[in-house]
């Protein structure tokens, strides 16, 4: 989507460091802190929330992915929350998990 935030760092038209990434998301440091460390597992192709992904293999890549960075990064306990809907407290409107940890 062209005003997306995260559309325009999947593509790289603005500057992120990204922590994890294959083919179907990246991983990135959350600007908006709920936890000490605090991460977005976000998609490469939008999708409004969860409900828009009907993609069997891409919600399995999410949760290897989820896996894959706590891995590197050597954290051990952590809470996923995926928001779905502004009433749910969803704030950008392309799908992304966050990963709190200690």
């Amino acid at each position: 989507m062209k005003d997306c935030i995260f559309c325009k760092i999947a593509n790289k038209e603005i500057p992120s460091e990204f922590l994890y990434e294959n083919d179907y998301l990246f991983v990135i440091k959350d600007i908006n802190p709920k936890a000490p460390i605090p991460l977005l597992v976000i998609t490469k192709e939008h999708a409004a929330n969860l409900n828009e992904i009907n993609d069997e293999k891409l919600l399995a890549e999410i949760l290897k992915g989820i896996k894959a960075v706590c891995e590197k990064l050597n954290i051990k306990e952590y809470k996923t929350v995926i928001n779905t809907g502004k009433s749910a407290g969803q704030e950008v409107f392309h799908f992304h998990a966050h990963i709190l940890a200690q």
